[in-house]
């Protein structure tokens, strides 16, 4: 069978729970492309990661693979967004615990100049304080996103975010960890677990050495922003958020 169509057999082995069978059929697809394309075989090892993860199981050697070969997509001349595959690789080591390589990989990504990014998608900002959804509202609207959906708690936010999903929409979503209703790590989960190239910024109070931060980081969000916040700190996380969401 060529790629493509082991791919969607993998895929409706992973939508049946049938996590063993879509993990062996993803890394076979992986290893089969590790050394003629990088992105490719990226993608399909974070998908056989996310199959060990729904079992309960540790996915270290698969996102090793991932962060080591976004490095390497960086490194060929005719990669078309190497501060992308940066970021990506810089988010893999940093939920792997290699902190030295993650920071050395994200100064790298910062020194390369990114043309402005065309603001296509919707925005979705769920917190439960009016003043900092008014305070993010009026500045992605500035930096020109014109869909942009506000949720005051975790239900309401990921019953939105389902719709938006229905709609063939990916959208970036800000979210705030301290929820009146659910926890932002539990309504992360949620979301990921729906769609799990999904971009999410997570705003907090919280320490970036906490257990919930960690936990929320390695589960595959996109960035990290500690309060109080400054909108330059926004502005970055976006702004990593979307390279990553244009390799996709």
């Amino acid at each position: 069978m060529t790629i493509k169509v082991n791919c969607k057999v993998a895929l409706t082995h992973l939508k049946n729970k049938q996590f063993i069978t879509a993990h062996n059929l993803f890394l076979t697809q992986a290893e089969s492309l590790k050394k003629s394309e990088y992105l490719k075989s990226a993608l399909l090892y974070m998908l056989s990661a996310e199959c060990k993860t729904r079992q309960g199981k540790e996915s270290k050697t698969e996102i090793k693979e991932v962060g080591d070969l976004f490095l390497k997509y960086s490194n060929l001349e005719n990669s078309k967004n190497v501060k992308g595959a940066l970021l990506c690789a810089s988010k893999c080591f940093l939920s792997l615990g290699e902190f030295n390589k993650a920071k050395n990989t994200y100064q790298k990504a910062k020194s390369i100049f990114s043309p402005t990014i065309q603001v296509m998608r919707p925005i979705v900002i769920i917190d439960d304080s009016k003043a900092i959804i008014m305070r993010l509202q009026n500045y992605v609207e500035k930096l020109g996103y014109s869909e942009i959906h506000v949720y005051e708690n975790g239900k309401d936010g990921v019953k939105g975010c389902k719709k938006l999903f229905s709609e063939n929409k990916t959208p970036l979503i800000l979210l705030d960890m301290g929820l009146p209703d659910l926890d932002g790590d539990v309504v992360a989960m949620k979301l990921l677990k729906e769609k799990i190239d999904l971009q999410i910024v997570v705003i907090t109070a919280d320490e970036k050495t906490t257990t919930r931060v960690n936990k929320t980081i390695s589960g595959g969000v996109s960035a990290f922003i500690q309060k109080p916040f400054t909108l330059d700190e926004v502005k970055k996380a976006i702004d990593v958020a979307e390279s990553e969401y244009s390799l996709l």
